[in-house]
C-alpha cells in the first residue's frame, strides 16, 4: 500500500474516533449530574432534617439571605385593612455538604423542583391572611445548587396580607402597609435571616394602583422575644400615598353642590310653601345618601376622621337651610296676625272717630262750655297731647350702618318699602336676606379653616 493510502486512513480512523470521544463526552456529561445528585442527595449520605453548619463550617447560626421582587399590588382594601400582593421570593444560604466537582466550569448549577430533597428554613409571614402558590402550567418554584454549596430557592407567591391603617385624615392620608417575614421554630442561635446586599427589594416599573401610589419602600428589622427565645424578622415597610382626586370628583365636589343649592330655596318667595320645603327635604335626603355611602366603604372606628367632618358640616348646612325656611314661615304667619291685629285697631279707631263725628253734629246747636286751663289728672285728651309733644321733642336717633346697608334689600314685595325704611319692614323677608349673606360666608370660612387644618397636618405627617 502506497503511504499516501496510510496517511488517509489514519486520518479517517482519528476522526471517527475523536467524533466518538466527542459523543461519550456529551452522553457523560448528563450522566455526571446524575451521578452528582445521587452522590450529594443519596440514602445516608444527606439529612435535610439537620440545618447546616455557620460560617466557615463553625456552630454558629445558619445565616440565609433575602430579596423580593414585588410583580403586582392588586388591592388595598380599607375596610377590611388589608392588601393583596404577587412577588417572587428568593432565599439563598450556605450548605458546604452540597459542595460537588463542576467539571472544569462546565457544570454551573444542578436544578432541583422537590424543596423536600433539602434543608429548607421554617420562614413564614407574619401578618399573612391568606397566601396560595402557583401551579399552572408547572409548580413556579425551582432550587439552584452550585459547586461551591451555595442554594438558592425562588418562588412565586400571592399573598393576602394584614394592613392596619390610621384614617384620621382619610382621604388625605398616607398608609404604611408592612410585609413581615420570620423564623416559626429556629431561634436566632441556629438561624437568622438577612437582607440581600445591594438591592434586596424591587419593584415591577409602571406599577398602577387603582386609588393609591406607592412612593417609596424601606427594608428594616424587626427580631422579636419570646419565652421561648429570640426569633429573627425582616420587615418591608410600602409607603402609599392616596390618591385625592377621586375623592374631590366623587365625594367633596358633590357635597359643595348640594349645599349650594339648598341656598336657592333663600331666594325663593316666602308664599311657595310646596317648592321651598321639597327642595330643602330633597337635599337634606340626597345628603345623608351620600353620608351613608360614604361610611359603608369604610370600617367603623372609634375616632373622627377628616371626611367625617366634611359630611358632617355640609349635611349641617343643608339641615340649617331647612330650618330656616321654618323660621321665616313662622315670622311670615307673624307678621300676618301683626298686620290683621294693626287692621283692625284702625277700624276701631275709625270707628270711634266717626261715632264722635255724629255726635258733634247732633249737638252743633247746644251751648259752648268754656273748658278750664288747669288740666285735671284724669284728662285723656290732655294725656294724648303731651305724648305727642314728648315725641317731638326726642333728640334724632343716629343712623346705624347695618340697619342702612339691609335697607338697601326690598323685602317687602307689593309695597317694594325697605326693610329698615319706615318701620313697615317684613321679618321673614328680612331673615331671608341675612340668610342669603350669612351662609356663603360661614361656609367659605369653613373651607378656608378645614383645607388649611388637614392640608397642613398632611405636610407634617409626611
Amino acid at each position: 500500500m502506497a503511504p499516501g493510502h496510510y496517511f488517509w486512513a489514519i486520518f479517517y480512523f482519528a476522526c471517527l474516533c475523536s467524533a466518538s470521544l466527542a459523543n461519550n463526552a456529551k452522553v457523560n456529561f448528563r450522566e455526571k449530574e446524575k451521578k452528582i445528585l445521587d452522590q450529594i442527595l443519596g440514602a445516608g449520605k444527606y439529612d435535610a432534617r439537620i440545618r447546616p453548619s455557620g460560617i466557615n463550617g463553625t456552630d454558629g447560626p445558619a445565616i440565609v439571605r433575602i430579596n423580593l421582587f414585588v410583580r403586582s399590588i392588586m388591592t388595598i382594601s380599607d375596610i377590611k385593612m388589608e392588601y393583596s400582593v404577587q412577588l417572587t421570593f428568593r432565599e439563598q444560604w450556605l450548605d458546604e455538604r452540597l459542595k460537588f466537582d463542576d467539571i472544569g466550569g462546565r457544570l454551573k448549577y444542578l436544578t432541583l423542583t422537590e424543596a423536600n430533597r433539602v434543608w429548607m428554613p421554617d420562614l413564614f409571614f407574619s401578618n399573612e391572611k391568606e397566601g396560595h402558590f402557583h401551579n399552572i402550567i408547572m409548580p413556579n418554584v425551582y432550587i439552584r445548587i452550585f459547586p461551591y454549596g451555595s442554594v438558592l430557592y425562588s418562588i412565586r407567591i400571592s399573598l393576602t396580607l394584614a394592613c392596619p391603617m390610621n384614617l384620621k385624615l382619610y382621604p388625605l392620608d398616607r398608609q404604611v402597609c408592612s410585609l413581615r417575614m420570620a423564623s416559626y421554630g429556629w431561634t436566632t442561635a441556629d438561624l437568622v435571616f438577612l437582607w440581600k446586599e445591594g438591592d434586596p427589594v424591587q419593584v415591577v416599573k409602571n406599577l398602577h394602583l387603582p386609588r393609591f401610589t406607592l412612593e417609596k419602600f424601606l427594608t428594616d428589622y424587626c427580631n422579636s422575644k419570646t419565652n421561648t427565645g429570640e426569633y429573627s424578622c425582616l420587615k418591608v415597610d410600602l409607603l402609599f400615598k392616596r390618591e385625592f382626586s377621586y375623592y374631590l370628583i366623587q365625594i367633596y365636589i358633590p357635597c359643595c353642590m348640594l349645599v349650594i343649592v339648598s341656598w336657592v330655596s333663600f331666594w325663593l318667595d316666602q308664599g311657595a310653601v310646596p317648592a321651598r320645603v321639597s327642595l330643602g327635604v330633597t337635599t337634606l335626603l340626597t345628603m345623608a345618601t351620600q353620608t351613608s355611602g360614604i361610611n359603608a366603604s369604610l370600617p367603623p372606628v372609634s375616632y373622627t376622621k377628616a371626611i367625617d367632618v366634611w359630611t358632617g358640616v355640609c349635611l349641617t348646612f343643608v339641615f340649617g337651610a331647612l330650618l330656616e325656611f321654618a323660621l321665616v314661615n313662622y315670622a311670615s304667619r307673624s307678621d300676618m296676625h301683626r298686620e290683621n291685629m294693626k287692621k283692625k285697631r284702625r277700624e276701631l279707631e275709625q270707628a270711634s272717630l266717626d261715632a264722635a263725628s255724629d255726635l258733634l253734629d247732633t249737638d252743633s246747636n247746644a251751648t259752648f262750655a268754656m273748658k278750664p286751663l288747669v288740666r285735671h289728672p284724669g284728662d285723656p285728651l290732655a294725656l294724648e297731647k303731651l305724648r305727642q309733644c314728648e315725641v317731638h321733642m326726642q333728640a334724632p336717633k343716629r343712623p346705624n350702618c347695618c340697619r342702612s346697608w339691609l335697607a338697601k334689600f326690598p323685602t317687602s314685595p307689593l309695597k317694594k318699602v325697605p326693610c329698615f325704611g319706615r318701620g313697615k319692614c317684613s321679618r321673614s323677608k328680612r331673615i331671608d336676606v341675612i340668610s342669603r349673606i350669612t351662609f356663603p360666608l360661614v361656609f367659605a370660612l369653613f373651607n378656608l379653616v378645614y383645607w388649611s387644618t388637614y392640608l397642613f397636618r398632611e405636610e407634617e405627617e409626611e
